[in-house]
């Protein structure tokens, strides 16, 4: 009786214990997730686990430095940089941190893709004059040229949006690449951004873009033109002496957006390499001759620009090795020549040889278009050429030289308004022979570039620009 008792006992205790232990557990453990490769769409994307997306995170970190410059990356050609002074700077360095972020999903209609590139960046700025004696430091990190001054400052940085987009069933929608801009933009070289085609800079758009097979693509697009798509419209009625002293022809009179800017781009993609044949319209509408709607306004114009690009691949000088090249024609849609990262107006000063005067001067301004009190807008002509080769000695050194050349023109009625600014503004002196606000606007340059790991490029570029005014 007492071995009975003390099995049943034994038994009872055994079953409280795994019934104990069941309660604990969930009725069916779910499946661990595990982060999975997504091979769909290349290489560096995963699926976002529980999801059919698949993600890819990427980004860079870029440090630089530039000497006998106030702008990282550019020519002393305006501001302080320019004023060839105790107060331009010797060198400026800059700092820039990226983070792409790249998603894809497979859907019934197609792949629908975002994208996002964000940077947050640091730029040495200077001291500027304060009209007493004293100086003033301008803290805007992130300032690369005149032109793209950007007042969100954060902490001495400046946080920006590259890209932020949507692609989806041959659309594009959001801030993306100009669809009249080749791949390379403005840098036919790989390195240092030039005049004389479409640039780099991104605007909010709504593209469709027709895939016919045989790498034949074309595009047509709304984009925004504000801001890197115009440059100046001058009313030079109300140009003063100060403006005029650093290029500006009047005061910019820009009125709100009408119409966003057209563009169409027929691209071929070959083995041998690619040609683009791109085209835009642009709406050029200013606010008021004089400070209030009373005032009038001159009648709305619009301008066009045209553009040829090539590359060359696989040529004999080595594997790798390219030849990119663009030709570009506008009237009255300036910036689709002089990209936005070049200034709009321009003032060189230098030494000079000539009794009593202090400093010598090169001046030059960009604008669509010009106007007076009571006269509609001339349209701004320029025509640009950049290009570059790039050679690779081996998979860790590299060459490149390139170059790019702009011209501006003023038509007669034009070269009156800004002509009879300048002469009277200017006090220009008896030696002053002659008005022409045309002027060439060309860089030049070679870099070689060391990667001794994947990942890892240092840098070293050499670049010299000029400025050809045609006042004598």
């Amino acid at each position: 009786m007492k071995s009975t008792k003390s099995l049943v006992l034994g038994s009872m205790a055994m079953l409280a214990s795994a019934g104990a232990h069941a309660a604990d557990l969930p009725v069916k453990a779910k499946p661990i997730e595990y982060v999975k490769i997504c091979s769909l769409y290349g290489a560096g994307f995963y699926y976002i686990p529980g999801t059919d997306t698949c993600i890819k995170l990427s980004g860079y970190v870029r440090v630089e430095a530039g000497l006998r410059t106030n702008y990282y990356a550019y020519p002393a050609d305006s501001g302080l940089g320019g004023a060839q002074n105790r107060l331009s700077n010797a060198y400026t360095a800059h700092s820039r941190g990226s983070l792409n972020i790249d998603t894809r999903t497979a859907t019934e209609y197609g792949v629908v893709r975002t994208y996002f590139q964000g940077v947050f960046k640091w730029t040495d700025a200077g001291y500027s004059g304060a009209g007493n004696g004293s100086t003033v430091y301008s803290s805007l990190g992130g300032v690369q040229a005149p032109n793209n001054a950007n007042p969100g400052a954060v902490a001495g940085g400046v946080l920006g949006t590259y890209d932020a987009f949507i692609q989806f069933a041959g659309f594009t929608m959001g801030h993306a690449q100009s669809q009249f801009s080749a791949p390379w933009t403005a840098y036919p070289g790989n390195w240092y951004e030039l005049v004389g085609s479409g640039g780099w800079e991104r605007v909010n758009q709504f593209t469709y873009t027709a895939d016919f097979g045989q790498g034949i693509t074309a595009s047509f697009s709304a984009q925004d033109q504000v801001v890197n798509y115009t440059s100046n419209i001058w009313n030079v009625s109300a140009a003063t002496p100060a403006g005029l002293a650093v290029g500006a022809y009047g005061a910019n009179d820009i009125g709100g957006t009408r119409a966003p800017d057209l563009v169409a781009m027929l691209r071929v993609d070959q083995p041998w390499g690619l040609f683009q044949a791109s085209f835009a319209a642009h709406d050029n509408h200013s606010a008021y001759y004089g400070a209030t709607e009373v005032t009038g306004h001159p009648d709305d114009k619009w301008g066009w620009a045209g553009q040829l690009a090539l590359s060359i691949k696989n040529i004999p000088t080595g594997p790798g090795d390219t030849i990119n090249m663009a030709g570009v024609y506008t009237n009255g849609a300036s910036r689709y020549s002089f990209n936005s990262y070049i200034s709009s107006v321009f003032a060189m000063y230098g030494g000079t040889s000539l009794a009593g005067a202090y400093q010598s001067v090169g001046l030059a301004g960009l604008s669509d278009s010009v106007f007076v009190i009571g006269s509609g807008q001339e349209l701004t002509r320029t025509i640009g050429f950049n290009g570059g080769y790039t050679h690779n000695w081996d998979p860790h050194w590299a060459t490149a030289v390139y170059g790019g050349v702009g011209a501006v023109r003023y038509n007669g009625t034009a070269k009156g308004y800004i002509c009879g600014a300048v002469v009277v503004g200017l006090a220009l002196s008896s030696g002053f022979a002659g008005c022409n606000p045309d002027f060439d606007y060309a860089s030049v340059g070679t870099y070689t570039s060391w990667t001794p790991v994947k990942g890892l490029t240092f840098l070293a570029d050499v670049n010299y620009t000029m400025l050809d005014q045609k006042y004598v």
